[in-house]
């Protein structure tokens, strides 16, 4: 049998060389791009929204706290921070998604299709 070595070295490493800088360089451009909110930013507000809307629907027993949520409550979460980490990619999308969940509408984000 005959072994086979592979490509020398120096054939093989500029390759290397340029497709680590391809890499660092979409790295870079993308970082530029969206800083330190993820391209799907907007989806992880929405659903942050919907779910906690949601969770007090849940458990309001008598239904005020959902009224309360319609009724400018979702803004007024968000205004004062209580929407967390997520309503910072995009509030205005978990203002939405708090409106829907509180409202009982099926969430905007589910589906292959939106």
């Amino acid at each position: 049998m005959h072994r086979h070595e592979g490509p020398p070295p120096r054939k093989f490493v500029p390759f290397a060389v340029v497709g680590v800088l391809a890499a660092l360089t979409g790295a870079g451009l993308l970082i530029g791009e969206y800083d330190d909110r993820p391209p799907w930013g907007t989806d992880i507000a929405y659903e942050g929204g919907y779910v906690l809307a949601s969770r007090i629907r849940g458990y309001d027993a008598d239904g005020s706290r959902t009224k309360a949520l319609i009724a400018g409550g979702c803004v007024r979460l968000e205004r004062e921070g209580q929407g967390g980490d997520r309503a910072v990619h995009d509030p205005a999308a978990w203002v939405e998604g708090c409106l829907d969940g509180a409202a009982g509408r099926p969430s905007g984000n589910q589906g292959l299709v939106r």
